[in-house]
């Protein structure tokens, strides 16, 4: 308990804010390849999944590690948009808001999920349950002005494979070769 306390501390730090986003991020990427997607490291202390998302304005996929709050025993997933407590909203938001159906790589298994913008008592009531799985969020809201976003993940089924082409009964069958 001692131990995520200070981390708790630590990630609160206004000088964490500036060095993480350009490390952590990085140390968990390359982690996560070469475990083949067993190992996030910064999951050894919160959960976390590696979110494939499309990108809002080049339309490529783009890989964030990022901490998660799990629900429903893996049905759901709760990301919170901290940024580290920095200004912007980071940009796998806005990927989502515009293109909500992505993947996570949760536990090494590649799952499709849909993002939902919680507003209203359902965000309120996921931000009281965020801030009492990790306080540190109530300080990165502190240090801004834009209200953090909160997304809900929730599992999709794979899109169909394309069926293949009926063949009328007169049509002969495919050849090899």
């Amino acid at each position: 308990m001692i131990g995520v306390r200070l981390v708790q501390k630590i990630s609160s730090a206004p000088a964490f804010a500036k060095v993480a986003p350009h490390v952590v991020p990085a140390l968990d990427r390359a982690v996560h390849r070469l475990t083949r997607g067993k190992v996030l490291l910064s999951a050894q202390l919160l959960p976390g999944v590696v979110l494939t998302s499309t990108g809002a304005r080049s339309g490529r996929p783009r890989r964030t590690p990022l901490a998660c709050m799990p629900e429903e025993e893996g049905r759901g997933w709760i990301l919170v948009g901290s940024n580290f407590g920095r200004p912007g909203h980071p940009a796998w938001t806005a990927n989502l808001l515009a293109h909500p159906d992505a993947e996570i790589s949760w536990k090494g298994a590649d799952i499709p999920v849909t993002a939902r913008l919680l507003e209203g008592e359902e965000r309120a009531a996921v931000w009281k349950a965020a801030l009492a799985f990790w306080p540190p969020y109530a300080t990165y809201q502190a240090r801004v002005e834009r209200q953090i976003r909160l997304f809900r993940l929730t599992r999709r089924e794979p899109a169909a494979a394309p069926a293949e082409t009926p063949r009328s009964p007169a049509s002969p069958p495919p050849t090899s070769g």
